[in-house]
């Protein structure tokens, strides 16, 4: 099953005429409300891929067993697979994305299907960890909060929108969040080319980063 997403019709895009901006962060540091400010910013010029979605499928082990795997690690996800679809959309290409559930801890059957816009947006926590992936970035992000403000935050959305209890999403971040956090994603920080200290809540960054996509997209267009 495929859902679409976007335009009705393909369209096609030079590859120089798509801006890929990677916005990472430890989890819930605030990525989303920084994309999410982004996209308010440039409408339906944008789109956002989730490194979430490309988490790995795991249908051949048991939901109890699926529960304690670690998805803080960069074997997680299938970032090949990732890679795969940040170069087609670049170049112009649609693509399927995957569905991904917190709630069952897997992949879902369907997809997502996925058309080339002005700015591809890609977010996760891990995805300046894999250089491949950060070489097709044009503008790397990193969403810096401080780690007792992410864990609050962790503990809400996980309660109210993930289905989890209070008890494992603690056990979670002892066990496999924070020292995955120390060891990939706190020493990625430095491949960044803007840090902004509580994400989307920084409105001078904010607008200096607008700014910066609106300068490039000017002269993507002048370049025509």
């Amino acid at each position: 099953m495929s859902v679409r997403n976007g335009r009705n019709t393909f369209w096609r895009m030079n590859m120089s005429d798509v801006i890929i901006i990677g916005i990472a962060g430890g989890s819930a540091s605030g990525k989303t409300t920084v994309a999410s400010k982004i996209k308010e910013a440039f409408k339906d010029d944008v789109e956002l891929i989730s490194h979430d979605y490309y988490y790995k499928e795991h249908t051949d082990i048991p939901f109890e067993e699926r529960v304690n795997l670690n998805y803080d690690h960069p074997n997680a996800f299938d970032t090949e697979r990732l890679i795969k679809d940040i170069k087609d959309l670049k170049a112009g290409k649609e693509i399927e994305r995957p569905v991904y559930s917190y709630i069952e801890h897997n992949r879902l059957a369907e997809t997502v299907k996925v058309y080339p816009k002005k700015v591809i947006i890609v977010e996760g926590f891990l995805i300046f960890e894999n250089h491949e992936l950060l070489d097709l970035m044009d503008i790397k992000i990193f969403v810096d909060t401080d780690a007792d403000e992410r864990l609050i935050r962790r503990i809400v959305r996980d309660v109210q929108e993930r289905g989890r209890n209070l008890e494992s999403v603690i056990t979670q971040y002892k066990t496999t969040v924070k020292p995955m956090h120390e060891q990939f994603v706190e020493p990625t920080k430095r491949y960044a080319d803007i840090i902004i200290p509580y994400g989307g809540e920084n409105e001078v960054a904010m607008s200096m980063l607008v700014n910066k996509i609106n300068m490039i997209l000017n002269e993507n267009n002048e370049a025509k």
